[in-house]
């Protein structure tokens, strides 16, 4: 018997259908699943609240950011995380709602691959260096300046070396899996997601001589506000976060506690480029013309 914790957006239209054919084939298949509490009215009336100590699995139904949401219900345990997408981009996840019933199976049948992908570990600390707030990031942790239409000066500090005062709208620290996230928007480099760095990128840099960084996976980053707007925003994983203050340090390191995504034999990280990002160009838009 596997244990299966279900974690699901509940904005997609084909939720519904989803949940009933996984209702379905989980018996058959030796799937004991249990549900995050938002999903347990959907599911059935006596439809259990996973419990994050007693899983195998987790199966996530929905997008990216169902993923993400998912990975921080587990965060001392390298739970294999395997994404059904029911949106467009889906990124992360590893196959489209008409495939579930064949990644179900697969998954019973340990016809899967776990990639470990490093995570971040962040924490907001005041002038007296105690702690006010900590975070696990899968993708990566931004500082910004929220709604505020000025420029964020922030010192940036690596292994207690000051590495230079960054003008811009923003810095983004990111991981391997999140260097194709909002640091490929903003400029920074694509690095292989099973790989471990920590990718300091600055977003809409005031000056030319910013540029994006690959640092060790070792570093510790810490940034101060030096000006700017009174309260700048930290954002993990675009989904958490809290107000950050002059006089506060946000401290940013590998996390001791990596994710597992679950990916097919078959599938590898530059079809997923090429697929979802059309990487390297369209094929029929690059062929030469014929006459």
């Amino acid at each position: 018997m596997i244990r299966v914790g279900v974690v699901g957006h509940q904005g997609y239209s084909d939720l519904t259908e989803v949940l009933a054919t996984l209702h379905r084939l989980a018996p058959a298949l030796s799937l004991r699943l249990s549900y995050e509490e938002t999903l347990c009215s959907v599911a059935g009336p006596n439809a259990p609240a996973i419990d994050p100590s007693n899983v195998d699995a987790l199966l996530t139904l929905g997008g990216d950011g169902t993923l993400l949401r998912a990975a921080r219900l587990v965060p001392n345990r390298a739970v294999p995380i395997l994404g059904v997408n029911l949106g467009r981009l889906g990124f992360l996840t590893c196959c489209p709602a008409a495939q579930l019933e064949e990644a179900l199976r697969r998954l019973a049948a340990k016809d899967f691959v776990a990639e470990s992908r490093m995570t971040l570990d962040a924490r907001v600390a005041n002038a007296e260096g105690i702690e006010q707030e900590r975070w696990r990031a899968l993708n990566d942790i931004v500082l910004h300046k929220g709604g505020f239409a000025r420029v964020v000066s922030v010192r940036v500090e690596v292994d207690g070396e000051t590495v230079g005062h960054f003008s811009a709208d923003g810095v983004v620290m990111a991981t391997p899996t999140g260097s194709t996230a909002y640091n490929l928007s903003a400029g920074g480099p694509v690095v292989y997601p099973t790989l471990e760095t920590i990718l300091l990128t600055p977003v809409s840099a005031h000056t030319l001589a910013l540029r994006p960084l690959v640092l060790p996976a070792t570093s510790v980053v810490t940034l101060h506000a030096n000006g700017g707007p009174d309260e700048l925003l930290v954002t993990v994983d675009g989904q958490v976060g809290r107000t950050f203050c002059h006089g506060e340090a946000l401290i940013v390191r590998r996390s001791d506690h990596p994710v597992s995504i679950v990916r097919f034999p078959e599938q590898s990280f530059f079809s997923t480029m090429r697929e979802k990002l059309h990487w390297g160009g369209l094929q029929d838009r690059d062929e030469p013309t014929r006459c």
